[in-house]
């Protein structure tokens, strides 16, 4: 399934201003950026439009605001000066969006320029993708793209609204995260093994049925495994879990039966008498959890069993961590999977969200065919729902 809108490459840009919205919502630590992956993320886009003689306008969001005026340790400052600093380029930032300020800046913009906006968000309208919010984004330029694949599921103001004004058409970074995540699904090279972790079933129910429609093996960890526990009629103490959804997890484990998909939950697990650094962690097998104990990582039979379906795999798909991997006893689950993903002969993609951060914790994105910037909308695609944002652009 190729990738069905244009592209940066379908159309002219030489001597026109480009609204671009870039997903910039990076982590910050006293005004600096602490993991850059986003912004160098954009830059492939950025690069050619400069090289096609653009000028550039670049908004994204950043964080949650309120969306009643400026929050200084919200600003888009820091990004702006680290695509600074990681292209060489001189890049300059107003601390305005959809005001007189931010127009007068756009309206110095020339070919090769580069501004950067302040913080969508800081208007609450944005969110509700307000018409107005759209004219006026659509009015800085000539040409909207698209690459912010982090927020492309969400309809919002800077996503889909200058598309109804202006030719709307995706950046490189766009283009490659749809390409890759519908097509590992469409066809991907055998033994196909998803691993999907994280705290809940509801947030991934239908990302874990499409995948029973798709995967060989699916391995699920951290907190949702509790809840298939349940439906095993195991009991699971004090571990994070979901009464409402037992039913539904005893669903597809039967569905998964029938398909022939082999599903692997937890044999044994790390407990502790309660959530903290300082939590004494103990092994269990998965139907002896005692009463007052929760589970906090997959154990170590549960490792072996996990690294070794990972080994034969020819593609990986990975989504959420095994553990509370924040804490460094916790981790060991997630440390194991994401080494064995990184050794493994496999094209290996990874579905965004903690599964990044656990990558980055353990130094091993070089290892991965593909990291997805976009936790939510990888999720969505992986369901196989549209997205808004692509949605709204022109068709090759």
């Amino acid at each position: 399934m190729a990738f069905t809108k244009k592209t940066v490459r379908d159309i002219d840009v030489a001597g026109k201003r480009v609204l671009m919205r870039v997903d910039f919502n990076v982590p910050l630590k006293d005004g600096v950026v602490t993991d850059d992956t986003r912004v160098r993320a954009a830059i492939p886009t950025i690069k050619y439009l400069k090289e096609q003689g653009a000028g550039i306008i670049l908004m994204s969001h950043l964080g949650r605001p309120k969306g009643d005026g400026p929050e200084p340790e919200l600003s888009l400052r820091p990004a702006a000066e680290k695509l600074a600093e990681l292209t060489g380029y001189d890049v300059r930032f107003v601390d305005d969006t959809y005001g007189e300020k931010a127009e007068k800046a756009v309206s110095e913009v020339k070919p090769g320029d580069i501004l950067v906006l302040e913080n969508v968000r800081f208007l609450k309208a944005e969110k509700k993708n307000d018409p107005e919010v759209a004219k006026k984004l659509a009015s800085y330029g000539d040409v909207f793209v698209l690459d912010a694949f982090g927020t492309a599921h969400r309809a919002q103001g800077s996503v889909v609204g200058p598309a109804a004004y202006i030719p709307a058409v995706a950046g490189f970074l766009l283009e490659k995260e749809v390409d890759t995540l519908t097509s590992i699904f469409a066809d991907p090279a055998r033994p196909f093994v998803a691993i999907v972790g994280g705290s809940k079933v509801s947030s991934k129910i239908g990302v874990l049925d499409h995948l029973i429609d798709s995967a060989d093996t699916l391995i699920i960890g951290g907190g949702m495994a509790y809840t298939f526990f349940l439906a095993k009629g195991y009991a699971v103490g004090t571990s994070l879990k979901e009464e409402d959804w037992v039913e539904r997890a005893a669903e597809m484990l039967k569905k998964a039966e029938d398909k022939g998909v082999k599903i692997l939950l937890p044999v044994d697990n790390v407990v502790a008498d309660h959530f903290g650094e300082d939590a004494e962690g103990e092994v269990v097998d998965s139907d002896k959890i005692p009463d007052d104990r929760m589970g906090m990582d997959i154990g170590p039979k549960t490792c072996a069993l996990y690294v070794e379906a990972i080994k034969g795999a020819k593609t990986v798909f990975w989504n959420g961590p095994m553990g509370v991997f924040e804490m460094d006893q916790f981790a060991k689950g997630t440390e194991a999977v994401a080494r064995a993903v990184a050794d493994s002969d496999c094209t290996s993609i990874i579905g965004g969200g903690d599964s990044v951060a656990a990558i980055n914790k353990f130094d091993l994105a070089d290892k991965m065919s593909w990291i997805s910037t976009g936790g939510g909308a990888s999720m969505e695609l992986v369901e196989g729902k549209a997205l808004p944002g692509v949605e709204a652009l022109l068709d090759a």
